[in-house]
């Protein structure tokens, strides 16, 4: 559909047809792998333990089922994002995003593309792990929509396919002109107080990494705390009554012990008491 904005030329300088794919990191997809399926085993247990510990409990059985569920998409994704993380469809003039669990699909009629950079945190997070290699950042925007998306070097499987993707995707941006439309949402200098870019009074936030595994693999690292508090609770409590029990026998034990005792006394005394008396006799 033909917005009024795009440049012919640069247009028909563009692929008109295929599909270029951008997979995901390979160290970032065997990561995801490899966490989901160790926290699978981790839920399973929990689920096992809500079952067979005392009483059913029914919490650590809900949390273990949950966590299940989530680590199992997060495993799944990982072989989506392997195949693409980011896609350009000359076909049918769109890019399409894996964004957490789904799939986002932008229109070239309404595209941008810019550098990104990284918020305080992430700023923070880089200079703490990227041991001198620089990382680079590229914005993914629909301009009539509220939320764009962020991705990096270290999102994809090399250098080369990053650069590779932010050159289609500025070429794209500049063909079909869509941040042109008076309609476009502005976006705003996130790292610097929310200055807005360019003159229009409606802005919005670049969006943050899309990085839908990492939020999960939070999400239940967060419900394995609370259902490793759970199962602690649960033994320290099994641990209590096994000691009271043990207690309560020892007693037992003692106080047999003492009247067996007491018996043999009486024993020892009621036999001296019949020897003294048959030597009294003789």
């Amino acid at each position: 559909m033909a917005t009024g904005f795009e440049d012919q030329a640069k247009v028909a300088a563009l692929p008109q047809e295929g599909i270029h794919c951008f997979p995901a990191s390979g160290k970032q997809v065997k990561t995801r792998r490899i966490v989901s399926a160790i926290l699978a085993l981790v839920f399973i247990a929990i689920a096992v333990c809500g079952f067979v510990m005392g009483d059913t409990n029914y919490v650590l059985i809900g949390i273990g089922i949950l966590g299940l569920l989530i680590t199992v998409l997060v495993f799944a994704q990982s072989f989506l994002i392997a195949n693409y993380r980011v896609a350009v469809d000359y076909n049918d003039k769109k890019l399409v995003l894996r964004y957490r669990f789904s799939t986002i699909e932008i229109p070239f009629e309404n595209f941008d593309a810019r550098d990104g950079e990284p918020d305080m945190a992430e700023e923070l997070l880089d200079k703490s792990t990227s041991a001198g290699e620089k990382k680079y950042y590229l914005v993914l925007d629909d301009v009539f929509q509220e939320a764009c998306f962020q991705t990096s070097n270290k999102d994809l499987a090399s250098n080369e396919d990053f650069f590779k993707l932010k050159e289609e995707c500025l070429a794209i941006a500049e063909a079909y002109g869509a941040r042109n439309d008076e309609n476009a949402i502005k976006p705003i200098d996130a790292k610097h107080g929310g200055i807005p870019v360019g003159s229009d009074d409606r802005m919005k936030e670049a969006g943050a990494d899309a990085d839908e595994a990492d939020e999960a693999v939070d999400s239940v690292l967060a419900a394995a705390n609370v259902a490793a508090g759970e199962v602690g609770d649960a033994i320290d409590e099994a641990k209590e009554e096994v000691v009271s029990e043990a207690a309560e026998k020892v007693d037992v034990v003692e106080e047999l012990a003492e009247e067996a005792t007491e018996a043999a006394d009486e024993a020892a005394e009621e036999a001296k008491e019949a020897a003294d008396a048959a030597g009294s006799e003789e």
